[in-house]
């Protein structure tokens, strides 16, 4: 990774797409540390040190790079964009417009894109709504008493509302503008430095509370789980497939061999997200609605359903959703009959296998046994920061695990196989070096 990097310095283009993300990146983290007008900078420190240990909107948090207990004018992050990618790639499997755009190329992707960008502006004013709502309310961090928002006009929350929306935005465009000229993907860059923004903090808080010891354990197991990550995260399983020489006037074409790629981990952190965000559905629930509440529910939800309490309902339930949500987002994302029909108007075949309904059927079952690899890998991973809460007494938001540790590592291998890519297309090295 380190030699990819210095090859690309000593490229020109390459250095200036480099130096450019750095600098959009500079900018982006300036974002974070701007305070929205009306909100009490002596608060937001004194509650600092109780957000850290409390688990509420921690994915969020998570990805704002702990901005969001700030409410900073990036509070919101690029949460909004994903969920907004999210909602419209389910919704291309039960509308047949967003399935159609999808199939139309380059034409038909800029205006889902468009809609992305309609949807995120929607959920970051609801989102910005209510959070500003939970930190009016005191709700936002429990356990801190000073207020967020000392004076909660209606032209001071409309005046925040607005600028957290406008952030959003403005994080859109960021990322946009790191796409095209940059390295990588923009809103991937992004999230990749609100999370590694997020680690040194905490391994702070391990070296304060359990010492050197613990940190150097905890950085040792960290290399393990990380180099367990990149192996995972770059297995597939290649299916061969086999082009048939055919005629076309006095040419012959045809009759090479490639393979189709199945990743091990077809769905990425997805399922992880989903799964994560359906477990705080409760848990915000039970803050809005427990004071009130007649009944114990409020008391069971933040003892059994919360990650920081590490107990084995949030555990069994969190494993259950992400092998859940890895099987629904791989069925929605990769269609075995849709590749097999393709195959067969090419001319391509699989070896041993028939053309059309067979290899629709071997593909599926491949795919499902892979799935079933996947999930249970994704399910380890993420489980990780609950067992180190539970046997360690780790802090709810453990570093080297769970989302995070998914989300850096496949990031950064994206990253540098681009870089590499890039170098690649400028200095060939054939047989003579």
């Amino acid at each position: 990774m380190l030699t990819a990097f210095l090859r690309a310095f000593r490229t020109p283009d390459l250095r200036k797409k480099l130096l450019f993300t750095v600098f959009i990146v500079a900018v982006f983290r300036l974002g974070q540390q701007l305070p929205t007008p009306g909100v009490s900078e002596s608060a937001v420190n004194t509650c600092e040190g109780i957000a850290k240990s409390s688990n509420v909107l921690q994915l969020v948090n998570l990805f704002s790079g702990n901005s969001l207990t700030k409410l900073t004018v990036f509070a919101l992050g690029i949460m909004p964009y994903i969920t907004a990618s999210i909602i419209l790639q389910l919704l291309a499997v039960v509308i047949p417009r967003l399935e159609t755009l999808r199939q139309e190329g380059q034409t038909g992707q800029a205006k889902i894109t468009q809609y992305t960008r309609y949807l995120t502006i929607g959920l970051a004013i609801l989102q910005s709504t209510g959070i500003i709502a939970l930190a009016r309310s005191g709700n936002l961090i429990p356990g801190c008493t000073a207020k967020l928002i000392p004076n909660p006009t209606i032209f001071t929350i409309t005046t925040m509302v607005i600028i957290m929306t406008a952030g959003t935005a403005v994080i859109m465009w960021l990322g946009e503008l790191l796409t095209d000229r940059g390295v990588g993907n923009g809103m991937s860059i992004m999230i990749f430095t609100q999370i590694i923004a997020v680690i040194p903090g905490q391994f702070q808080l391990i070296y304060n509370q359990k010492g050197a010891f613990v940190l150097a354990m905890v950085l040792i197991v960290g290399v393990a789980i990380i180099a367990f990550v990149a192996l995972m995260e770059q297995a597939q399983r290649r299916i061969p497939i086999q082009y048939a020489k055919r005629m076309v006037g006095r040419r012959m074409y045809g009759g090479t061999s490639t393979y189709i790629p199945l990743k091990v981990n077809q769905a990425g952190v997805i399922p992880v997200i989903f799964a994560s965000s359906l477990l705080y559905i409760p848990q915000l629930a039970a803050q809005l609605f427990g004071h009130n509440a007649i009944s114990g529910w409020p008391n069971w939800v933040s003892l059994n359903l919360s990650g920081q309490n590490a107990r084995p309902a949030y555990a069994v339930a969190f494993f259950v959703l992400i092998l859940f949500f890895t099987y629904f987002y791989v069925s929605i994302t990769f269609n075995p009959t849709e590749v097999a029909d393709g195959m067969k108007k090419s001319g391509g075949f699989i070896p041993g296998i028939r053309p059309g309904g067979p290899t629709a059927g071997y593909l599926s079952h491949v795919l499902s046994r892979l799935t079933a690899a996947g999930a249970l890998y994704l399910s380890l991973v993420a489980l990780i920061p609950v067992v180190a809460i539970g046997l360690l007494g780790a802090t709810a938001q453990f570093p080297l695990g769970g989302t995070s540790i998914l989300i850096a590592v496949g990031v950064g291998l994206d990253t540098v196989k681009q870089i590499e890519s890039q170098l690649q297309q400028r200095n060939y090295e054939g047989f003579l070096r």
